[in-house]
């Protein structure tokens, strides 16, 4: 048997040789989760020897991110906006870059009075899910095609505590809507489906098709998301649509040719332009 502190670091440096990008932090989160402690626990007591079946289980763990799994779909939870998000094969895995969507539209909501809110593709829930519990007067619906994920999406809106604020909806976008909200926002598919197979292993091998593959041009989700917007949105009402890498230019066009003015396009922390913000023509 070894200790908590020896098997994250060996971990940590087998992952490193392996070449995974963030072999330290991979290593304790796993190291963490085979030994069911948390931070404070590894830091004070690193010298606790491990079990066999936490050995095991760590092992098991190693050779799934060897293999180029996610340590999120290993654990079954990813961190998002700083909420512990439930995730399945059936959702997308929440990513840093989506927070720019977030900060963008609490900024846009910002005087409005109990806002409501739809996320067009919710998945995990995370982006709605965030901003209602940014904002405890705000009400928001989550659409999505997938059952499985409307039920990832239900459980993490009960287990972060906005479960009576928010409601969830099978369908295609915005089809059988015809309500209005103070805000739109959604991080729909948007890889060219010929590129999809050139993805990281991560990505292509462990997030579901449907989340990921927008047509031919990449651009499917965002021609029927603009075609929609001008009967979704409330009269100053804003919409936040997550971009991928070079697509502004053309959404922006997409959008505006759909009755749509297009306010501006927000970078992400790398620098990337990631979230569009829409609203109205006004006159």
């Amino acid at each position: 048997m070894t200790t908590r502190d020896h098997a994250y670091r060996m971990l940590g440096w087998r992952l490193k040789q392996a070449g995974i990008a963030s072999p330290e932090l991979d290593a304790r989160l796993l190291t963490q989760a085979a030994c069911c402690c948390d931070e404070i626990e590894m830091i004070r007591e690193p010298g606790k020897r491990i079990s066999d079946a936490e050995e095991a289980t760590l092992a098991g763990f190693e050779a799934r991110r060897l293999s180029g799994e996610p340590v999120s779909r290993i654990l079954g939870r990813r961190e998002f906006w700083g909420l512990s998000f439930l995730v399945t094969p059936d959702t997308l895995d929440p990513r840093p870059d989506s927070e720019t969507l977030v900060e963008t539209a609490l900024g846009l909501i910002g005087a409005e009075k109990s806002p409501s809110i739809l996320d067009l593709g919710t998945g995990t829930g995370c982006l709605l899910i965030a901003l209602l519990h940014e904002r405890a007067d705000a009400k928001g619906m989550g659409v999505d095609l997938s059952h499985k994920a409307l039920e990832v999406a239900r459980r993490n809106a009960d287990a972060l505590g906005v479960g009576p604020r928010a409601s969830f909806r099978h369908g295609v976008w915005a089809e059988g809507l015809d309500e209005r909200f103070d805000l739109v926002i959604s991080n729909p598919p948007y890889i060219r489906g010929s590129d999809i197979a050139g993805l990281d292993v991560e990505v292509r091998s462990h997030d579901p098709l449907l989340a990921l593959d927008g047509g031919a041009d990449g651009l499917d989700a965002y021609r029927a998301i603009g075609a929609a917007l001008p009967g979704l949105l409330a009269p100053q009402g804003h919409a936040v649509i997550e971009l991928g890498q070079g697509q502004g230019t053309d959404v922006q066009a997409l959008f505006e040719a759909a009755g749509l003015h297009v306010s501006g396009i927000v970078n992400d922390l790398g620098g990337v332009p990631r979230a569009l913000v829409a609203r109205l023509q006004r006159g």
